[in-house]
């Protein structure tokens, strides 16, 4: 009885050892398990109809990829092998993301999936909307040239739509935080409600009593299978076509490269007359004083270590008149081309400071200075519009291709092209179309977006639009004999 009662005691050890050894996998299939789908509509195993899985997993190795260049930074992802490598990993699971979650919705708009699941077809347009503005965030974090073209450009975009004091591109601190944990947590939980909403209720049947179809079982190992040539198709892309870097324009490179160019902006700061000074939409980021930014504080730095003559306040002290003649013999110095180091023992006060900041700009001690008035290091609002003033930016992005006008917010260029956000050409077309027009401006760029945004947000309940695809009968694009069984044994 005791050598039964130990057997028995072994056997039950055995047995936890043996549920212990094979516990996490078995958890893992099991939870796996309980969140498949496990039937659906006989064409519910074509790629088209699958395509939400396989954002899933571009979505965990956007993920994975972003914790990973997180931890080790811009230098590690900008200028290493291995991290340029990883963030080229990350640029193209985003195109494909996003390339993805389009066609996901032009499925769903062709075959009229939103007359059953309007609630779906809402979550799915935040989400989309979401997802682009996970991609500009992105673009802009890159800490390259590319990157401060689009801050820039962005930054009209979202001063435009009145939303400038909440979203500000060039600042890359805020962006950060908006990149990496308030759009990814809202994503999730959408992802979670979308995806729960599938399971509950099942894929979306044909509305349509003309479309045949039959109950079948979802097919697995065809979508692991696809999921693998996806993720080989992101890495094949990532080895032979790595994400492009052009080093940051730097306020010392512009002043170096055309100094008199330079030394006429510090002018229009300082009389407020530059593209910053005057913009339109007057509210953050742009709403501060340029003379003070640009010239006032950075001079008295200047004055603090040198105890030189204060030239500003000579200025400030004439005349009207007086500092008109001044001004415009400033100007005239500098057309000409005039030197930068003869300029700063100019008789005229305002050739003598602005040939001084340029100066300390050429000698890289001008942007340090400039960068110390914002608040935290990652904000580059100051120093970003101040080369889009002196016309450097755009210059230095041209080379590759980069401009506002031709591809807009979130412009990628290259000789030959590097990339292309082709969701952006309607924009870039309304940009383009109105350039001419005086009275429109970035509000109305915005405007237009937002009403765009609300129609497709709420297709589903306004009548005639949400008949389109169906009078246009874009359902046969999904819905035949080469994606329905049904279909193809009729065809027969």
């Amino acid at each position: 009885m005791a050598s039964g009662a130990v057997q028995s005691a072994k056997s039950r050890a055995t047995g936890r050892k043996e549920d212990a050894e094979g516990s996490i996998m078995g958890d893992i299939k099991a939870v796996a398990e309980e969140y498949m789908i496990e039937s659906g509509p006989s064409y519910g195993n074509n790629f088209f109809f699958t395509i939400g899985v396989y954002l899933l997993l571009l979505f965990g190795v956007l993920v994975v990829t972003g914790i990973v260049m997180v931890l080790f930074g811009p230098y590690w992802w900008d200028l290493t092998s291995i991290g340029t490598f990883i963030r080229s990993i990350h640029m193209w699971a985003a195109e494909a993301f996003v390339t993805l979650i389009f066609i996901h919705l032009f499925v769903n708009f062709s075959t009229s999936a939103f007359r059953k699941r309007k609630l779906m077809w809402i979550i799915g347009s935040v989400m989309l909307m979401l997802v682009l503005l996970e991609f500009a965030f992105g673009v802009g974090m890159g800490g390259s040239l590319l990157a401060q073209a689009n801050q820039q450009a962005g930054s009209d975009l979202w001063n435009g739509m009145g939303l400038g004091y909440w979203i500000n591109p060039m600042n890359s601190g805020a962006v950060l935080g908006w990149h990496i944990a308030i759009i990814p947590i809202i994503l999730i939980a959408l992802m979670f409600l979308h995806y729960s909403i599938v399971r509950k209720r099942g894929l979306v049947t044909p509305y349509r009593k003309d479309i045949p179809y039959s109950v079948t079982p979802i097919d697995h190992k065809m979508m692991y299978k696809r999921m693998i040539y996806l993720l080989i198709i992101v890495l094949a892309f990532a080895v032979l076509f790595r994400a492009p870097y052009m080093p940051p324009l730097t306020i010392s490179q512009a002043a170096n490269q055309n100094p008199d160019a330079v030394a006429s902006a510090f002018l229009n700061e300082s009389n407020m007359t530059s593209a910053t000074a005057t913009y339109i939409d007057t509210i953050d980021p742009f709403r501060f004083n340029t003379r003070y930014v640009y010239v006032t504080y950075p001079y008295s730095v200047y004055l603090n270590l040198t105890h030189s003559k204060n030239l500003e306040a000579q200025f400030l002290a004439e005349s009207t008149s007086q500092q008109n003649d001044t001004l415009a013999q400033a100007y005239a110095y500098f057309e000409a081309n005039g030197s930068i180091r003869s300029g700063t023992n100019s008789t005229n006060p305002m050739i003598g400071l602005a040939s001084t900041l340029t100066y300390m700009a050429q000698t890289g001690a001008y942007q340090p200075i400039l960068q110390s008035e914002v608040a935290g290091g990652m904000n580059y609002t100051y120093v970003i519009r101040f080369l889009y003033d002196t016309g450097a930016l755009w210059n230095a992005a041209s080379q590759y291709n980069i401009s506002v006008p031709q591809w807009g917010m979130l412009t990628v260029g290259g000789n030959p092209p590097l990339r292309l956000e082709y969701w952006l050409i309607p924009y870039n077309f309304m940009q383009i179309a109105m350039a001419g027009v005086p009275w429109w401006n970035d509000l109305e760029n915005g405007t237009v977006v937002f009403l765009a945004f609300l129609i497709f947000l709420f297709l589903p309940y306004i009548p005639g639009l949400r008949a389109i695809p169906d009078k246009l009968k874009l359902y046969k694009l999904f819905w035949n004999r080469f994606t329905v069984p049904e279909m193809r044994k009729e065809k027969k």
